[in-house]
C-alpha cells in the first residue's frame, strides 16, 4: 500500500459518488472494495458518506440534489483534479473554452474547487486542498488507478486539459496492431486516457478502482445487483478490466494489472 500525502497539481485527487440511494451505494461499495464509510451530517436530513480503506480516505458519495435530478443528471462518479489556485485554474479553463458549472467556492475548511464541463461537454471538478488534501492511499484493492475521458472530439479535449494542467497526450504504442487508445500524462506519471469512439454516449469522465481480480470482483458486484456492462477483458501488455454499473446506475471500471 502506498500512502499519499499530497497531490502534485493535474493528478486526480479525488473520486465522489453523486447517487439516488446513499445507504444502498454505501452496502454495495463497501462489499465489493472492503471500505468502510463514515457519515458526516450536511444538514436535517442530509448527510455526507467519506470512504475509508485501511483508515484511510479514498473517496465519498452523497445524495444527488433536486436541481440535479429536475436536469436529469444521473447517478455518477465525479472526478476531481488537483490544482495550487482554483480561481486561477477555473479561469484559466473558461478561457480554454470550458464551462463552469459551479464557480470556485469553499468547501469550509476543507479546500476550495469548482465544477467545469469541457469543451466537449465533459464534467470534472478542480480541488484546492487545505484540511482535506483528497485520497490517501494508492495500490490497494478499491483504490482509484486510472481515469479515461470518453469525449467525441479527442484533439479538442486534448487542447483544453493541454492548455489548463498541462497535460501530455500520446498515442498509446503498446497494442498490435494500433488500438487508437490515447494516454494522458501529468508531468512524468501516466494518469489516464481517451479511449478509440464506440457507441454514441455523453462525454464523461470514468474512474477505474485497482482489485486483486477483475473476474472475481465483476461476478461479485453482479452478486451485489450490479450490472455488467463490459465483460471481464484483456489489454495487450497491461492487465485486465471490466465496466461495472452499481444498483443505483453509476458506471465505473474495475482494473487488475498483468503480471511483470
Amino acid at each position: 500500500m502506498t500512502t499519499i500525502g499530497s497531490h502534485k497539481p493535474g493528478s486526480f485527487c479525488w473520486i465522489e459518488l453523486a447517487t439516488s440511494d446513499q445507504d444502498a451505494a454505501k452496502a454495495f461499495y463497501c462489499s465489493l472494495f472492503g471500505w468502510t464509510a463514515q457519515d458526516l451530517p450536511m444538514g436535517p436530513n442530509d448527510f455526507y458518506t467519506m470512504f475509508h480503506l485501511a483508515g484511510r480516505e479514498v473517496g465519498a458519495a452523497a445524495t444527488l440534489r433536486p436541481e440535479q435530478k429536475a436536469a436529469g443528471v444521473p447517478p455518477n462518479w465525479m472526478l476531481y483534479i488537483a490544482v495550487e489556485n482554483a480561481d486561477a485554474s477555473a479561469a484559466l479553463a473558461a478561457k480554454a473554452g470550458g464551462k463552469l458549472l459551479a464557480p470556485p467556492f469553499d468547501v469550509m475548511d476543507a479546500g476550495r474547487m469548482a465544477v467545469i464541463q469541457d469543451p466537449t461537454g465533459a464534467a470534472f471538478c478542480i480541488w484546492q486542498s487545505n484540511r482535506n488534501t483528497g485520497i490517501q492511499v494508492a495500490g490497494e484493492h478499491g483504490s482509484l488507478c486510472w481515469a479515461d475521458l470518453n469525449t467525441p472530439n479527442p484533439e479538442l479535449a486534448s487542447k483544453f486539459y493541454s492548455e489548463v494542467f498541462g497535460w501530455k497526450f500520446t498515442p498509446d504504442t503498446h497494442s498490435n496492431p494500433p488500438a487508437g487508445y490515447i494516454q494522458i500524462q501529468n508531468g512524468e506519471d501516466y494518469i489516464g486516457g481517451i479511449p478509440p469512439q464506440g457507441p454514441p454516449m455523453p462525454p464523461h469522465w470514468m474512474g477505474y478502482f485497482l482489485v486483486d481480480n477483475c473476474d472475481a470482483s465483476s461476478a461479485k458486484a453482479k452478486s451485489l445487483s450490479g450490472r455488467i456492462c463490459l465483460e471481464p477483458m484483456d489489454i495487450e501488455h497491461v492487465g485486465r478490466m471490466s465496466v461495472v454499473s452499481d444498483p443505483q446506475g453509476a458506471v465505473f471500471a474495475i482494473f487488475q494489472p498483468g503480471q511483470m
